[in-house]
């Protein structure tokens, strides 16, 4: 597995760069995890309807071809992009998504935070508050797009959307609940336990 370290960067690159790299990769090509920050942007997941984007302002708005609803990006939140053959992993998609949910759970636990899913409502949420958001795309057996995990971001542009595609969602982060870690610092320790779980 190859960790990337990409910093904060435009979405628009990086996500052509992910179908590039999907595109052409072969059945002996190394997965990798992307690893990086957004600048600002709404993201409109395959599944999306118009009626939740509420009121994005200034902030682009992007549509992708990730599974799932609406979504916002920003500085101070965690992205890791998972890049994957899931057939050589011995993975279905159902599999990688909850092995990528129970990452976050089992590294929420780590800092003393409960969390929990939610039936077809993919993400982790802690006290009714979404924390992280999950999509993903499978092409001729390989993943690409994957999670976000919310750590010390200005949460402001949530309200101009139905976060996820649920009215009245409310969202969270490692800042609000008493985590005094930085992103270098969330990011090492996280990927300890995402690795755990997807890395053969």
């Amino acid at each position: 597995m190859i960790i990337r370290n990409l910093g904060l960067v435009d979405y628009l690159p990086i996500h052509q760069s992910m179908q590039q790299f999907t595109d052409t990769r072969n059945p002996d090509t190394p997965d990798e995890l992307w690893v990086l920050q957004h600048n600002p942007i709404y993201t409109l997941g395959q599944a999306s309807k118009p009626e939740h984007l509420l009121n994005p302002g200034n902030i682009p708005v992007y549509q992708s071809d990730r599974g799932g609803q609406v979504t916002y990006h920003g500085p101070g939140q965690l992205i890791v992009y998972v890049l994957m053959d899931i057939k050589r992993a011995n993975l279905g998609v159902k599999k990688l998504v909850h092995n990528l949910e129970q990452a976050v759970i089992n590294y929420l636990t780590f800092l003393n935070i409960n969390s929990n899913r939610r039936v077809k409502a993919p993400g982790i949420y802690v006290n009714n508050k979404k924390i992280a958001s999950l999509g993903l795309r499978i092409r001729r057996g390989y993943s690409y797009h994957g999670l976000s995990l919310n750590i010390n971001m200005d949460l402001q542009p949530f309200q101009g959307i139905n976060t996820c595609g649920y009215v009245g969602l409310e969202v969270t982060q490692l800042a609000d609940l008493k985590v005094k870690l930085n992103i270098k610092q969330v990011t090492e320790q996280f990927l300890i336990y995402l690795l755990e779980l997807i890395d053969n």
